[in-house]
């Protein structure tokens, strides 16, 4: 992989017709591999580029059943944060956040990353309780956070409604500084680019439809570009994990459902920071090109379709526009959803199934964005030495057996 460079945009950019090479091959199946990724997301691509940089296996296949980084990669709204509660969460994001932190320089790869920082807003006592047991547990487990009165969230979100008769007043709040955003399809890129440059072939438009299976071991996948071999198999496929898991007995505890999101049209910046709604659960950021980004909660009934219903639309519309009137004079330019794959407690799976050779990552409900460098570095370590790394081993499916749940909904508040 040649590197990008200030000496390489000059050149290009002096050329009438610039000669960039593809930043990823083509890649057409081998009929066997040591590895083989189902998933060409943010976390498919992140395992195999650090199973080639941590642990020298580059012999890997990445299989997408379309293009990459067209699932919930390219469908979320960048948020990345660790401002967790219990310490299992807040060791596996900050993990995912310092990893963010250097990844521009280590994938030569510009992911847009902006540590404008996160404001978790509280509208009642109760629910700055809640901050104060966040930040309080936050600081304990030695990550960043700060507790905000009223008038300091005020003074960071100037656009705030402070009408006294303001359905959802400020009460205060909680901030990390190293919370952020990055481009989402940068990352993909990022990783995609970085992984072929240890010669990881990316197959796209190549769909799974069955594993080979001897003796109990796998063996391989049936793919509808014919049989490709391999003895250790990972599943990042987000919602369609389940699905595939199923083909080879095993349920998994896992609901998929619709979230939604929508972006305006550009404005002057008017928002320096993300903001999360404690009361309504809406989130609201502006991107760089000046659209205002938000969504909110999960649409409540179990869906495989990449869309929306209208009453979820109205509340999280409704819950904004409360806390900020003045976007009320914004055209919406578009609206979509993905589907994201919900655990009972509310954190995901990591770790091995049933069938010997096959892992999974998966469960990441609404946070798998900002977990893609950790549940990509997570994942290849546990499929490279078919052990967990001490970081993922609390969310090992074994869990649900032994009662050692991570309910991160009960504990920070936030249905993720």
């Amino acid at each position: 992989m040649k590197n990008y460079h200030i000496g390489s945009l000059i050149t290009q950019g002096l050329k009438k017709k610039p000669s960039w090479k593809p930043a990823w091959r083509k890649a057409k199946a081998k009929p066997s591999y040591d590895v083989i990724i189902i998933g060409g997301g943010g976390h498919g691509l992140a395992t195999a580029y650090y199973l080639a940089k941590n642990h020298g296996i580059k012999n890997v296949a990445i299989l997408e059943k379309g293009p990459i980084g067209l699932g919930n990669t390219g469908r979320n709204t960048t948020t990345i944060r660790s401002n967790y509660f219990y310490p299992e969460s807040v060791a596996l994001y900050d993990l995912s956040l310092r990893l963010y932190e250097n990844l521009s320089k280590e994938l030569n790869f510009n992911i847009m990353f902006s540590q404008r920082g996160m404001v978790m807003v509280a509208h009642t006592p109760t629910q700055m309780e809640i901050c104060n047991r966040i930040a309080n547990a936050m600081v304990i487990n030695g990550v960043d956070g700060e507790l905000l009165s009223a008038r300091q969230v005020m003074d960071k979100i100037p656009l705030w409604n402070k009408k006294k008769d303001a359905r959802y007043k400020c009460h205060g709040g909680i901030m990390q500084n190293r919370g952020g955003v990055a481009r989402h399809d940068a990352v993909a890129w990022g990783y995609a680019r970085a992984a072929d440059g240890f010669g990881v072939d990316i197959i796209e438009n190549c769909m799974v439809e069955d594993f080979l299976l001897e003796a109990g071991q796998v063996k391989g996948v049936i793919t509808s570009k014919g049989e490709i071999r391999a003895d250790r198999i990972g599943i990042a496929a987000a919602g369609g994990t389940p699905y595939l898991v199923a083909k080879l007995g095993q349920n998994l505890p896992i609901l998929d459902y619709a979230l939604q999101a929508f972006v305006t049209e550009p404005i002057k910046p008017c928002l320096d920071v993300v903001v999360l709604s404690l009361g309504t659960g809406t989130y609201v950021l502006q991107s760089d090109k000046g659209e205002i980004v938000f969504g909110g909660g999960l649409d409540r009934i179990p869906t495989h379709t990449q869309r929306g219903n209208l009453p979820v639309q109205e509340t999280v519309v409704s819950g904004l526009l409360e806390m900020f009137p003045s976007f009320g004079q914004l055209k919406l330019l578009r609206q979509w959803a993905g589907v994201v794959d919900v655990v009972p407690d509310s954190s995901p799976l990591i770790g091995p199934i049933d069938t010997p050779g096959v892992y999974i990552n998966c469960g990441w409900g609404t946070g798998g964005f900002k977990a893609i460098p950790a549940g990509g570095w997570l994942l290849a370590h546990l499929i490279a030495k078919d052990e967990h790394h001490f970081i993922s081993e609390p969310f090992d499916l074994n869990r649900f057996n032994t009662g050692r749940l991570i309910d991160e909904a009960t504990g920070s508040g936030i249905a993720h």
